[in-house]
């Protein structure tokens, strides 16, 4: 039987994509009611994003995984203004989203020292407070990856997606003849002669019931929209949208014997494929079946036509990051245009004027 692996468009190991913690602004420092002093400021505490940065990086420094702002100074009489308790920053990938406990979007980090405030520090003591300083915002919060990868591989399990990944990069997945050997994602890098590097995560297989969060489920689903880029009704359950990345399809084990003329069967299947809708019940007959840039007969055994699919990954990114650049270009081009047209459609500012005396 021929195994189709589809190909969807970022450290190896153990790989973490969201991370629960705890967080706590400083303390306000004591005011100096005999002089009218004021207490400094808790410390605030910051989640900032840093280019070469992982999660799993921060759970392995904090494993304790809390974070707490300094105490703000007391008032006294050689300093009446007590000074502010030290700021508390956490540092973390560009490219998070930052939800509270009840999933609430604090806000998100898209660029490298982007930063968001998740707990603020207590006030010190003031006459407001009759000179006593307030304890400083307690926050639990989440932080989730919204990118985990530039190419997401997805299949059903045992397709060979551990053995692809293996083989276009330089990841050292757990590979095994049975089904299920990836629980979670593996990510690797295709390193390209002109120092080129795009990101590849090897998904967890996808089963039948996956939008009904059987199997891994919606955490798995979760991956796949982490993605940039199967005829599967799964995805189209779960979040339709899904389909509409752009795919390739890499069909996998054609070292096997017979796999050629089970790779031109496939071939007409999917080049006609309402011919072939009347073998599926009805449920699993997608609205909009999947439409594929390329199909690629790969063999992650022998390495039959890798270095073909590393070379349709690499130029399937290319025209999606330039289709995005003139989607871009064009919106600012459009804003532009209607600025120019409000400021021409303003009438002039009168000129005062001056009576001769």
């Amino acid at each position: 039987m021929v195994h189709c692996s589809c190909v969807w468009f970022r450290k190896y190991g153990n790989f973490i994509d969201n991370l629960r913690i705890f967080t706590r602004g400083g303390t306000g420092g004591m005011g100096y009611p005999r002089l009218g002093g004021e207490g400094g400021k808790g410390g605030d505490v910051w989640v900032v994003a840093h280019k070469r940065m992982t999660l799993k990086q921060l759970k392995d420094k904090y494993p304790q995984k809390r974070f707490v702002a300094g105490e703000g100074a007391n008032s006294r009489v050689s300093a009446l203004k007590g000074s502010k308790g030290k700021d508390c920053e956490i540092p973390v990938p560009v490219g998070i989203s930052v939800t509270d406990e009840n999933g609430k979007v604090i806000g998100e980090l898209n660029k490298e020292q982007d930063r968001i405030l998740v707990a603020e520090g207590g006030l010190g003591g003031k006459l407001l407070t009759n000179f006593l300083p307030l304890k400083g915002q307690k926050r639990v919060i989440r932080l989730d990856l919204k990118l985990i990868a530039d190419i997401g591989l997805v299949g059903f399990p045992n397709a060979g997606k551990s053995s692809l990944l293996s083989q276009i990069s330089h990841a050292k997945p757990a590979i095994a003849d049975y089904a299920f050997t990836t629980l979670k994602p593996e990510l690797g890098k295709i390193m390209y002669n002109d120092f080129k590097q795009i990101s590849v995560a090897d998904l967890p297989g996808l089963i039948e019931g996956a939008h009904m969060n059987k199997g891994m489920g919606h955490k798995f689903l979760k991956h796949i929209e982490r993605t940039r880029q199967l005829l599967f009704v799964e995805l189209e359950l779960y979040k339709e949208e899904l389909q509409r990345k752009p795919a390739l399809l890499a069909v996998n084990k054609m070292d096997l014997p017979g796999a050629q003329d089970k790779f031109h069967i496939l071939m007409h299947q999917l080049q006609n494929p309402k011919e072939f809708l009347h073998l599926f019940e009805k449920n699993m007959i997608p609205k909009r079946t999947m439409e594929f840039q390329h199909i690629i007969p790969i063999s992650a055994t022998t390495g039959e036509g890798i270095d073909e699919l590393k070379n349709y990954i690499r130029k399937s990114l290319d025209e999606h990051a330039n289709q995005e650049d003139d989607v871009y270009h064009k919106k600012q081009l459009l804003n532009l245009q209607i600025s120019n047209t409000v400021s021409y459609s303003k009438p002039p500012p009168k000129s005062p004027v001056t009576s001769p005396r």
